[in-house]
């Protein structure tokens, strides 16, 4: 069984209203196609198809408040509900007691510890470990989880040799912010022919993209559809990649944002759980998700069944 976790920040589904939501209204040929033309909003789940089974996530964990980064994350990451843990919703970057919930047992520990090989894809450019060691920086949910449980961050070196991705996939975001001019560009297709083959190349893969967040918080339309429209190029090389038989692609989110842009703030919106792969793979994994906490228990139960 290959698993690759591909994590979108900031998703939910929202409304199929196109003056608010860029999901609706961007050009995702891709992505509908599995949906049976559909967009990714809550109107669309539950859904099973030929090729992908939808389901709306819980994110609110019944906590009040707006669902947070670092609360939601961790939930995706261990099965814990971590807002009801620690009593409230919290991000973005984790607190003392979401990181203790973080280190005792996420997903990269578990798998590890089980004898799975498991990889988080993301390259980080030699300032951010800078920026970690002075203590100028703080990790996020994810990087904080992965190196819990002894994994390396994927350097620079890494990505240029096609061991890693950018966090927007395509590597450009090196050349125009941090002058890596020498760093190979890809098209968005490559990037997705990719993620496939350094994830089958393991059991479990983790990608993490952030760039779906911050767009939501902007509240720029345009500049919404295309990076959902990037996206989407990227999930069609996935997807032309990707085999059904041997695993499954887990799409899921945190929380809601980038699917109302007319805030910027949080959604109380579901997260989708959008899972690729054969049917007999995909029925056992979705019987039971209802909220973000039961994205791991499948996986885990994905490998011990």
């Amino acid at each position: 069984m290959k698993i690759l976790f591909l994590f979108l920040d900031g998703v939910g589904l929202g409304v199929e209203d196109e003056g608010i939501n860029p999901l609706a209204r961007a050009r995702m040929p891709h992505l509908r196609r599995l949906l049976d033309g559909q967009a990714l909003t809550w109107q669309s789940a539950p859904y099973d198809g030929e090729r992908a089974s939808l389901r709306a996530l819980d994110a609110r964990l019944g906590v009040e408040g707006l669902p947070q980064s670092a609360t939601g994350q961790a939930a995706l990451l261990t099965g814990v509900n971590a807002p009801r843990q620690i009593g409230a919703h919290y991000g973005p970057k984790p607190n003392a007691a979401v990181a203790e919930i973080l280190h005792n047992g996420n997903l990269f520990k578990r798998l590890g510890q089980a004898g799975r090989q498991t990889s988080f894809l993301n390259a980080y450019p030699q300032r951010y470990f800078e920026a970690i060691a002075s203590g100028r920086r703080l990790y996020s949910a994810i990087p904080m989880a992965a190196t819990s449980a002894g994994l390396a961050l994927k350097t620079a070196e890494e990505l240029s040799a096609g061991q890693a991705l950018s966090a927007d996939f395509t590597n450009a975001g090196w050349r125009e912010h941090l002058s890596c001019n020498d760093m190979p560009l890809l098209r968005p297709g490559e990037a997705g022919k990719r993620l496939a083959d350094l994830s089958m190349a393991v059991d479990f893969a983790f990608f993490e993209y952030w760039a779906s967040d911050y767009a939501g918080h902007e509240q720029d339309m345009a500049a919404a559809c295309t990076l959902l429209e990037t996206f989407d190029e990227v999930l069609g090389g996935l997807l032309r990649a990707w085999d059904d038989r041997r695993g499954l692609v887990v799409i899921t989110s945190d929380h809601g944002n980038l699917e109302d842009l007319s805030t910027r703030r949080h959604t109380l919106n579901p997260a989708p759980a959008l899972v690729i792969g054969s049917p007999a793979l995909r029925q056992g994994f979705c019987a039971a998700l209802d909220d973000l906490t039961d994205i791991p228990k499948a996986i885990v139960e994905a490998y011990e069944g």
